[in-house]
């Protein structure tokens, strides 16, 4: 992570589209992977299903390049900014706000449905992996392709403990400035635990300001590739050979799992 400025002198999104961007939107190297799935995999017209779509990272790149996307998540207000987005691009996305351990379409024909940026791992636990996987194989076609992302490992650091951190990530509206910084990542027995400083500066009249921090926890139940393909099989997949995408200056690397419905 590195610091990226963005600036708007419109009022601010909803204050989770912020965060969203700043801490998700700037990630890229993963694109080319779901391009060429969904290149390789769907034919003209055929939608996808892009599940954990949060505010378009993933669904706005692939539909610029000519594909229907259904963007699924459980969030309504980056969906309305991923609606917003595509709308003004004229892109072909429609929005589905769901679960997606209990998300129930009247397609059942999807010939992709891809799970980027750990959205599988934000699930606790095996039921709740296996009730995703479950739903998405109801929501394939037969020979459909499902591919989940995953991190494996990371590596530690503790910026209270003196250890050095990324620079934050930095967005501008107006009087507002928000700002992100990871603080602290640690391995624990059944999770990674990501920690961020969230911090929002409003200058006011006369030079005044107002500063408000938070700290956001992020918890990535851990999981290896052969344990979800493992639960793959159980929910009627066959895994195929899994993608690497590798790790930057700024991310760390991660899999995809791949499973064949």
């Amino acid at each position: 992570m590195g610091l990226r400025v963005e600036e708007g002198t419109s009022a601010p999104p909803a204050a989770g589209v912020v965060w969203h961007d700043l801490e998700c939107g700037g990630y890229a190297a993963d694109l080319e992977l779901w391009r060429a799935l969904a290149d390789a995999e769907c034919g003209p017209g055929e939608p996808l299903l892009d599940v954990g779509a949060g505010s378009g990272r993933v669904t706005l790149d692939l539909a610029r390049r000519g594909h229907r996307v259904d963007a699924l998540d459980r969030d309504g207000d980056l969906l309305d900014a991923l609606a917003e987005r595509a709308a003004a691009e004229g892109l072909a996305v429609e929005t589905i706000c769901a679960d997606a351990r209990s998300f129930g379409l009247e397609r059942r024909d999807y010939p992709l449905c891809i799970v980027p940026m750990q959205t599988v791992q934000l699930l606790a636990g095996s039921r709740e992996r296996s009730e995703l996987l479950s739903q998405a194989r109801a929501h394939l076609r037969p020979g459909g392709l499902l591919a989940c992302a995953i991190v494996t490992d990371v590596e530690p650091f503790d910026r209270t403990g003196g250890d050095r951190s990324p620079r934050a990530e930095i967005a501008r509206f107006g009087p507002r400035t928000y700002a992100s910084r990871p603080v602290r990542v640690a391995r624990e027995a059944d999770a990674i635990v990501i920690e961020r400083e969230r911090t929002v500066l409003c200058a006011g009249a006369g030079g005044s300001r107002e500063t408000a921090t938070e700290i956001d926890v992020v918890r990535l139940a851990r999981v290896s590739a052969a344990r979800l393909a493992d639960e793959g099989r159980q929910a009627g997949f066959r895994p195929e050979r899994s993608r690497l995408v590798g790790e930057t200056s700024e991310h760390v690397g991660s899999e995809v799992v791949m499973l064949r419905a």
